[in-house]
């Protein structure tokens, strides 16, 4: 399995975890699709926990207010690609 799909299979799973979505299973978290809204459903709470595991799991600092922030969290692919481009620093 690729570092890149490792990388989403985790994202998943800790989104899962940390939100608490127990009728939801990684599989069930398309990497398109948006979080909040019509497609995960997530709310600006949900947000903000996920701001917080990426600070604590990656050491990733987002700006709430920032219009970077609400690109980073479109989709999961965008968390991923937030992710791996903090690894790269």
């Amino acid at each position: 399995m690729s570092e890149t799909l490792d990388l989403s299979l985790e994202l998943k799973r800790m989104i899962i975890k940390t939100l608490e979505l127990e009728d939801i299973t990684p599989e069930d978290i398309d990497p398109e699709a948006p979080l909040f809204e019509e497609g995960l459903g997530l709310d600006s709470i949900d947000a903000l926990e996920i701001g917080l595991m990426l600070q604590k799991h990656y050491g990733i600092k987002l700006d709430s207010e920032a219009e970077e922030t609400r690109q980073h969290f479109a989709s999961l692919n965008a968390l991923k690609a937030l992710v791996e481009a903090h690894r790269d620093h």
